[in-house]
């Protein structure tokens, strides 16, 4: 369950949110960073890289630790964001099975960062199941895109 305030932070004079007034914390948020708010999907974050699972499946992959390992050191470099893992599936199976296969999916990449040594406070997990393809498409090749965690940086 997640809450949060009604009111925003007050602005600064540099126009920016409580995470410029010199905090020690990063401000958790959702506004995704203006370099890519898409995330590592969209391969522009040089440093974070897509996660991608076998079918119904959400253990990890030696490539898939191997990538993480690039990615904790990214997160702990950048210690300004929190950053969202995101779990998503193909379309096969229930709605509600696909989302509880993206969490476990997020759940398992967050585990493994913070045994990497990332701060669990900084990580922020949510399932999109298959709402949210890479592909649309209906064949194999297009599922395999869709088994991914990916992560999104977070101001």
């Amino acid at each position: 369950v997640m809450a949060a305030c009604s009111s925003k932070p007050k602005q600064s004079d540099t126009g920016e949110g409580a995470a410029a007034a010199g905090s020690d914390t990063p401000a958790v948020g959702s506004e995704p960073i203006g370099i890519d708010p898409q995330g590592s999907d969209s391969g522009k974050i040089s440093g974070l890289s897509t996660i991608f699972f076998d079918y119904d499946k959400a253990a990890l992959s030696a490539d898939a630790r191997k990538k993480l390992a690039a990615n904790a050191e990214w997160i702990k470099s950048n210690a300004a964001f929190t950053v969202q893992v995101e779990g998503h599936t193909d379309e096969r199976g229930s709605v509600e099975y696909n989302l509880a296969l993206g969490e476990r999916r997020a759940k398992s990449v967050k585990s493994y960062l913070e045994s990497l040594g990332v701060d669990g406070k900084r990580l922020t997990i949510i399932s999109y199941g298959e709402e949210k393809p890479l592909d649309p498409s209906h064949e194999d090749t297009a599922w395999s895109k869709n088994r991914r965690a990916n992560f999104v940086p977070l101001r």
